[in-house]
């Protein structure tokens, strides 16, 4: 069944809650980019934005895995949660009172990613406290499917809010918006234990680290993760370049764009949750990787809105894919009480990665353009991919003792994972 997950309840509250929330994300993600645009007209500013936002995440999402490693994890997301929705409430203050400016967005937008980087790998670690091993796999790929849904009707209703009412708006509803996911944690009774650490945090950290480096193909698969996000995601931050300048459709084509990509996201994360084992999962991340290099590609060369958008679908449904099948293979090999650490470890290079590449494309796209910069990503990624697929035939030796050693995940028996291959068919 595609909603396994959603027979525990504690999943029920934490799903219904955190689709709420995420459309509020989206708006202001969008709203926030647009803003930015708007006050500046700099593509730089809009990747140091994005820089400013990640940046924290890069930095302290290893301490922030070892917090996770550490603590309560249901009351850490309460904490995170609650200090994001204060900050979404000054942003909405600031804009509605007309005192924003660009430093603003900057400070509240580094907050945020220090929040972030307790947060995201809070959020993926207390998956399996809900759901248990049983469905984890199913958990992440649900997770994923709210997590794009939101980005399917956030950027939508920020687009009619935005050109309607102003980006003040969107800010104040994903304040509002927290409330829902801050209800459904305190509705749950869930066995979160405080789990008190032996070594330093120091220690902890670099444990972590070593257990990644010397699993080659966890490192492969974090290290390909940060190669996508460094010089693949940009494309999301030139977003309103290629919407205004390119496209000539301002904040109404961007909404469209993002949702779109979002649309693409979705079907590639409802694709995962439609699959009950983890066969096969290490060539859909070399597949996906190269798909979204192609996508994003062609999508620098094309000057016509539709096509633009059409191009998008498949992009967002590969890196969705791909970001969520790597997931699951980290979540079912790695051992519990590394989890959080490890967690830190993917959103280091999911999200910590993406500060740099949104830096690094801001300023070439400030020189050579945006099409060139989302091009020469495109290619990138589609070498990250080949480098995988030879990589492949070796790691899925180690991954099958991994997965067995942690014991069964996403459901499948276990002479299945003994007599088949893990990651690759």
């Amino acid at each position: 069944m595609t909603l396994r997950a959603l027979r525990h309840r504690n999943f029920q509250l934490f799903f219904g809650g955190q689709l709420i929330s995420l459309t509020g994300t989206w708006m202001q993600s969008v709203a926030q980019a647009w803003l930015v645009y708007s006050l500046t007209k700099s593509s730089l500013l809009l990747g140091a934005v994005g820089f400013a936002s990640q940046i924290p995440v890069f930095l302290l999402a290893p301490l922030g895995g070892t917090v996770v490693d550490r603590v309560n994890r249901h009351r850490l997301i309460i904490a995170t949660q609650t200090a994001s929705m204060i900050l979404a409430a000054i942003l909405a203050w600031l804009t509605l009172t007309h005192r924003v400016h660009v430093s603003h967005i900057f400070i509240l937008a580094t907050l945020l990613g220090v929040v972030n980087a307790f947060d995201i790998p809070g959020r993926q670690a207390f998956l399996v406290d809900m759901v248990g091993k049983d469905h984890l796999m199913n958990a992440i790929a649900l997770n994923s499917s709210m997590f794009n849904g939101a980005r399917v009707v956030g950027p939508a209703v920020a687009a009619i809010l935005v050109t309607k009412i102003g980006e003040g708006s969107c800010f104040a509803v994903n304040a509002v918006s927290y409330v829902a996911v801050i209800i459904g944690l305190l509705l749950m009774n869930v066995r979160s234990v405080h789990r008190a650490g032996k070594n330093s945090p120091i220690e902890d950290i670099i444990e972590g680290f070593r257990w990644a480096n010397k699993t080659k193909v966890i490192r492969s698969l974090l290290l390909l993760i940060g190669l996508v996000s460094l010089v693949g995601m940009p494309y999301t931050v030139l977003m309103p370049v290629f919407a205004d300048k390119i496209l000539h459709g301002g904040a109404r084509a961007l909404g469209i764009l993002m949702g779109v990509t979002g649309v693409g996201a979705l079907l590639g994360a409802l694709t995962l949750a439609s699959k009950t084992g983890v066969k096969g999962l290490g060539r859909w991340v070399a597949i996906t990787c190269a798909g979204f290099g192609v996508s994003i590609f062609l999508f620098s060369f094309s000057r016509m809105f539709w096509l633009s958008a059409l191009l998008l679908l498949p992009a967002g449904y590969s890196m969705m894919l791909q970001m969520a099948c790597s997931n699951t293979l980290i979540q079912t090999m790695v051992p519990d009480q590394l989890r959080g650490r490890v967690m830190a470890l993917y959103s280091m290079m999911f999200m910590g990665m993406a500060p740099f590449g949104a830096l690094f494309g801001g300023a070439l796209a400030q020189r050579a353009g945006a099409p060139i910069t989302v091009a020469v990503g495109g290619v990138a990624c589609m070498m990250g991919a080949l480098w995988f697929a030879r990589e492949l035939p070796e790691l899925r030796i180690e991954a099958r003792r991994l997965i067995i050693a942690q014991g069964l995940a996403g459901g499948e028996p276990e002479q299945e994972i003994l007599t088949t291959q893990a990651v690759e068919d």
